[in-house]
């Protein structure tokens, strides 16, 4: 198939495309990468009257640090963050799980602005942003806001952005020494859809786990985080006891949707292979700075 007719407009400004959208209403999109947009046109999923090009918005671009906050302009792409020295030093979660997205091509063209906007539930980006409890930035005719994650990601393909909002970028904490980040996701062969996926974001004293942050992708309407088998793992050694504890207590808590290649109960048992796996690897970690 082919995309239906639409208008096309560059714009140079934050403001330049909140006013096209303001004015076009739920009739315009926004276009940065266009892999998910794209696709959507094609399938006649998505019959946008305008498409508004923000890719040439300086303000949109670059990695920065800024104090102890990590700042991803929305039109970094995927490639971007996974090749950045920045990111790879000051939030290495994002750095283990950009090579788990699609393959090459559509890492070069993606953004971390339209992965997060549209909120796919199998995307690895939103249970990433989850797990570091990041912050959101829109900017819309009232103003600037921003959203923390856990309040953005609200069904399948929804987010609290408003439809005459611009995301700008997310800001997320910088890593510490006392920090352990892991992910890993289980897809039927690479590149696919991941039929689930874990990212960790963990908080260490000593071998003590202080805080443990599981954003979880693939499972439901949208990515979600495991706060009951969070609580258990907080101010604890993550030994093979406890974590089987946990463990116990994420099979209780997750209900994931079954797909067309995999049941819900086998997609728990794949998020709680994953989860074993990681904690694992998160204990052995800190063992061994502590010998």
């Amino acid at each position: 198939m082919k995309a239906p007719r639409f208008d096309y407009a560059r714009v140079r400004t934050v403001d330049e495309a909140v006013a096209l959208l303001v004015r076009h209403s739920d009739g315009a999109r926004i276009l940065a990468g266009g892999q998910t947009l794209l696709a959507t046109l094609n399938l006649r999923l998505s019959e946008p009257a305008l498409l508004v090009d923000i890719t040439g918005i300086p303000e949109l671009q670059g990695i920065e640090r800024r104090g102890h906050r990590l700042w991803i302009g929305a039109l970094a792409t995927h490639a971007d963050i996974e090749s950045s020295p920045l990111v790879a030093e000051c939030a290495p979660l994002l750095a283990a799980a950009a090579p788990h997205i699609a393959h090459r091509a559509i890492r070069n063209a993606g953004t971390w602005g339209g992965s997060l906007a549209y909120a796919d539930p199998a995307a690895e980006w939103p249970a990433c942003l989850l797990a570091l409890d990041g912050e959101v930035h829109l900017q819309g005719p009232r103003g600037r806001r921003t959203v923390p994650a856990r309040s953005f990601f609200r069904a399948i393909l929804t987010t609290a952005m408003e439809p005459d909002e611009v995301l700008l970028g997310t800001e997320v904490p910088v890593a510490t020494a006392a920090d352990w980040y892991g992910f890993d996701e289980l897809a039927r062969r690479r590149g696919d859809y991941a039929a689930a996926g874990v990212a960790v974001a963990a908080r260490f004293d000593g071998t003590v786990a202080r805080q443990v942050n599981l954003g979880l992708l693939a499972l439901g309407t949208t990515a979600v985080r495991a706060p009951r088998t969070e609580a258990l793992l907080a101010g604890k050694e993550l030994t093979p006891a406890t974590i089987e504890i946990a463990l116990a207590s994420l099979k209780a808590e997750l209900d994931p949707l079954p797909d067309l290649h995999h049941e819900a109960a086998t997609k728990r048992h794949l998020a709680v292979v994953l989860v074993r796996r990681l904690l694992t690897a998160a204990h052995a970690s800190r063992a061994a700075l502590a010998a």
